[in-house]
């Protein structure tokens, strides 16, 4: 299919962010008096809004959430990006060499996808009108609204994008949105999805040749 335009997730698409969310998760859940695997975290919080997860930790601890607990959050997931995130293997091929329109959108604050972008060094790669957040739009995935408005400003249809995804939920939101999406993942998360006609990527390499048929 002849793609228009390239919708990136950011978190586990263009860079390696979800395993050190996962532990803070854990870490943060463990301060409110509930124990959670790392496991259980990587596998049902990945692509999850901050405030679904939050209502999950605050219903199983049987707890009111703390006032600052986004506050502190926050800052441990900033401060364990920058002393070990990293970008995907490949994507820098990709994007320095990619000739259709592209953007990021992403469940995250600005900030969030700002920080880490620039501290694996694609930030070169995505202007600020190239980068859309959940947060401007007050809807996260599994709704496809943040796909709709990211096609949208870029100025092309659902159809003419392809999504790259990495979440259960964020394949959702872009199947719900009538997107064409591949799923980037490695092989022992594949059995985390179960929609119909699945297409998984898993490398940048065979988005490099399709992209190029």
């Amino acid at each position: 299919m002849n793609y228009k335009c390239v919708i990136f997730d950011c978190d586990g698409v263009l860079v390696d962010s979800e395993s050190i969310g996962a532990r803070v998760w854990v870490e943060m859940a463990k301060k409110i008096g509930l124990t959670i695997s790392y496991e259980k975290a990587f596998n049902e919080f990945t692509g999850k809004s901050f405030n679904s997860i939050v209502k999950y930790l605050s219903v199983n601890a049987k707890i009111d959430i703390p006032g600052d607990f986004e506050k502190i959050f926050r800052e441990k997931t900033y401060s364990a990006f920058q002393a070990n995130l990293q970008p995907i293997e490949g994507i820098d091929d990709i994007l320095k060499n990619i000739k259709l329109p592209y953007c990021v959108a992403s469940s995250g604050p600005r900030e969030k996808i700002y920080l880490n972008l620039t501290k694996v060094d694609l930030i070169k790669y995505f202007p600020s009108d190239r980068i859309f957040s959940c947060y401007e739009i007050n809807k996260w995935k599994p709704d496809p609204a943040i796909y709709l408005y990211a096609a949208k400003k870029m100025g092309f249809t659902p159809e003419d994008c392809l999504v790259i995804e990495d979440s259960k939920f964020g394949v959702q939101a872009a199947k719900a949105g009538r997107f064409n999406v591949l799923i980037y993942t490695h092989q022992d998360k594949k059995k985390n999805f179960d929609f119909e006609d699945d297409v998984f990527l898993d490398n940048f390499e065979e988005l490099n040749k399709i992209l190029n048929q």
